[in-house]
């Protein structure tokens, strides 16, 4: 990769961020494309969030993508917000129009196209649990609805925080398509669709999120983890008999969605995914 005076750069914001894959699958694009672009991670805690934003003005950038923790709070700093990110409560990928900053979440839409397309789960009248009331299940949950879902399930440690989800999830749907839960193995077991959407999981200390007798055979379960491939998640839900799938193909669709943001263009998927998988 060539940096020139010209070179027009994207961010990635999160706390942490040094697990990323993202800046691999979008310079492995920017290269078969021959774009003059790079892709750079930035660790971004929670104070600096409105100053780093801002730097995509004053810094010329095309865009950033947002991970965790900074989702709900980075519309704040924004100039407008698409409608169905508003609807999700959450933005994962921000563009800049000559100085105006505009927030998009493409975590919904990447991870139903990564449901339907590596997993074979069509999520249409289908009973689903998701632990985890964060930004990343914002957007899951409101895709999962407006994709149809029969009923989606949340919990969290956090009530208020999971009660506020629920209401967000049903105001976006327009329906009830949404109800809190209590972390209960028998209940989940329940589910025809498991998702792990916490960061439990990204550590090998890390407990299990679920209890292992969550999970069943004929069941799916996605683990929105995907550094590392092999959850402690996905080892308990294959043990038990169920699919998994983990978090690489929601990141591979959710940026490709991105990229079409930011540059108006489609860009080669497989590519995308090669240099995913080349970091296993």
């Amino acid at each position: 990769m060539k940096i020139t005076g010209r070179t027009k750069l994207v961010a990635i914001f999160g706390d942490p961020v040094e697990h990323t894959k993202s800046p691999a699958m979008h310079n492995a694009a920017f290269e078969a494309l021959d774009m003059d672009n790079a892709y750079v991670p930035f660790h971004i805690r929670p104070e600096g969030l409105g100053a780093a934003v801002n730097g995509l003005r004053a810094l010329g950038f095309a865009g950033s993508n947002i991970t965790v923790p900074h989702k709900e709070r980075v519309m704040e700093f924004l100039d407008s917000v698409d409608p169905e990110a508003k609807k999700m409560g959450a933005v994962n990928t921000i563009v800049n129009r000559d100085g105006r900053l505009t927030g998009y979440n493409t975590d919904g839409r990447g991870f139903v196209m990564s449901l339907k397309l590596d997993a074979g789960f069509d999520p249409d009248k289908k009973r689903v649990f998701v632990c985890g009331a964060g930004g990343a299940s914002r957007g899951i949950g409101t895709a999962l609805a407006m994709a149809g879902a029969r009923r989606v399930y949340f919990y969290d440690i956090d009530e208020a925080r999971r009660d506020r989800l629920v209401m967000d999830v049903n105001s976006g749907a327009g329906r009830e398509a949404a109800r809190p839960s209590i972390l209960d193995p028998d209940f989940i077991r329940g589910a025809d669709l498991v998702v792990n959407a916490t960061p439990l999981g990204m550590h090998e200390s890390d407990p299990l999120p679920m209890p292992k007798e969550s999970f069943r055979p004929g069941q799916v379960v996605y683990d929105i983890v995907y550094n590392p491939a092999r959850t402690k998640t996905i080892e308990a839900a294959e043990t038990a008999g169920a699919r998994t799938a983990n978090g690489l193909g929601m990141l591979l669709y959710q940026g490709v969605l991105a990229f079409e943001h930011w540059f108006a263009k489609t860009p080669p998927v497989d590519v995308m995914r090669a240099a995913l998988l080349a970091g296993y």
